[in-house]
Formats: C-alpha cells, sequence, structure tokens
C-alpha cells in the first residue's frame, strides 16, 4: 500500500496537469471568440445589419439620402420660384437688350430644372416650398420698384449673390452625396447654375467686389 500512493499521486499529478492544459486551451477560444466578436461588430455594440442610420439620414432604393441632399432640392426649388418671375419681369422693367435675353435664359432653364426637381423629390419623399426664401422675395420687392438702368444694375447683382451662394450648395452635394438619383440631379443643377453664373457676368454689370471671398483652403 505504501508503494501504491506515489504512484497514485503521480496520476492525481498527470491529471492536473492535463486538465490545467485543457482549460488553457477553452480560455484561448474564448478569448478568440471574443475578439472576433469585436472586429465584426460596429461602434455602438450592434451588428452591421442592426448599426443605427445617422441622425436625419434615410434610406431609399437610390440610396442613402442626407440632410444636405434635402436641402439642395429645397434651395433648387426656391431658385426657380423667384427667378421664373424675376427673368418675365426683366421683359418688362430691364433698360438692357441683354438683361432681357438672359432674363429668358433663366425662365426657360428654370421651368425645366423645376420639373425635374419636382420629380426628383417626388420619388425620395422630400416636401419642397411652394414660396421663395424671405431674402428672395426681399429681392423681387426690391426689383419691382426699379426700371431702365437702375434694374439692369440690381438684377445683375442680385442674381449673380444668389447664384454664387446656391452653387457652393449644389456643388458640395454633386461631390459627396451617396444618393444616386440626386447625384445625376446635382450634375444637371451645376451644369445649369455655372451657365447662369457666365449669362449674368456677360451684361457686364456684376461688380466682383461685391461679391463674398471664397473659403480658406483647409
Amino acid at each position: 500500500m505504501r508503494r501504491s500512493l506515489p504512484g497514485r499521486a503521480m496520476r492525481r499529478s498527470l491529471l492536473g496537469r492535463v486538465g490545467n492544459g485543457e482549460l488553457l486551451l477553452f480560455g484561448t477560444f474564448l478569448a478568440v471568440a471574443g475578439l472576433a466578436v469585436v472586429l465584426i461588430t460596429p461602434s455602438g455594440g450592434l451588428p452591421a445589419s442592426q448599426a443605427a442610420t445617422p441622425q436625419g439620414w434615410t434610406q431609399t432604393q437610390y440610396g442613402p439620402l442626407s440632410p444636405a441632399d434635402r436641402d439642395f432640392l429645397v434651395k433648387v426649388r426656391q431658385a426657380g420660384l423667384w427667378e421664373i418671375p424675376t427673368g418675365r419681369q426683366a421683359q418688362q422693367r430691364a433698360g438692357s437688350k441683354r438683361v432681357k435675353e438672359v432674363g429668358m435664359h433663366l425662365v426657360t432653364d428654370h421651368q425645366k430644372l423645376d420639373v425635374q426637381v419636382r420629380s426628383v423629390a417626388a420619388q425620395l419623399d422630400v416636401k419642397l416650398p411652394d414660396q421663395a426664401s424671405a431674402d428672395q422675395r426681399r429681392w423681387m420687392a426690391e426689383l419691382s420698384s426699379k426700371s431702365g438702368a437702375d434694374y439692369d444694375r440690381v438684377f445683375a447683382a442680385r442674381l449673380r449673390q444668389a447664384h454664387g451662394k446656391v452653387f457652393n450648395v449644389v456643388a458640395a452635394v454633386r461631390a459627396g452625396t451617396r444618393n444616386d438619383l440626386v447625384r445625376s440631379f446635382a450634375q444637371r443643377a451645376v451644369e445649369v447654375v455655372m451657365k447662369h453664373m457666365t449669362l449674368l457676368e456677360s451684361t457686364g454689370l456684376v461688380d466682383y467686389t461685391t461679391l463674398p471671398e471664397p473659403p480658406a483652403p483647409q
């Protein structure tokens, strides 16, 4: 009996060592599995399929729609709401033939653009305004009090400034939108805004010193 005790003790020791090895192996498996979960889970602790959509964004069949995309559609719609009647008004109040020609281009182009923006907005479930912005209504009132050469000067100044502002919005959306439908429409809008800036400058009445300075490079 005394001789068998060392053997039993040795066996218990060996079993203990094997058990410890198995525990170590199992612990390693848990660590690796835990790491895998962390790697495939996005920030916030949810699987990718359950990750929350950024605030203000919505999913559409054309891709994600951002607040900037919606603002772009609103601004294009508002541009037409004041440039179409102003272009028509120029036919009666402008003193320059060139200003009248530019006014007709604004009418024609924005009529087409307005049809397109309303179609895009309907497909993306974006509500559009039915009146121009407060600034645009103020400009329309200012122009309504002018005629002849005075009208021409204010017409060129206000519309060129307005196109410069909306161009920044349109160009930013064209460069960064994730929505295919918005990207396609933004391409058309960029072309129209650039065309109109060039036409307004062709009147020779734009005072470039009154235009806001471009943003500083990042």
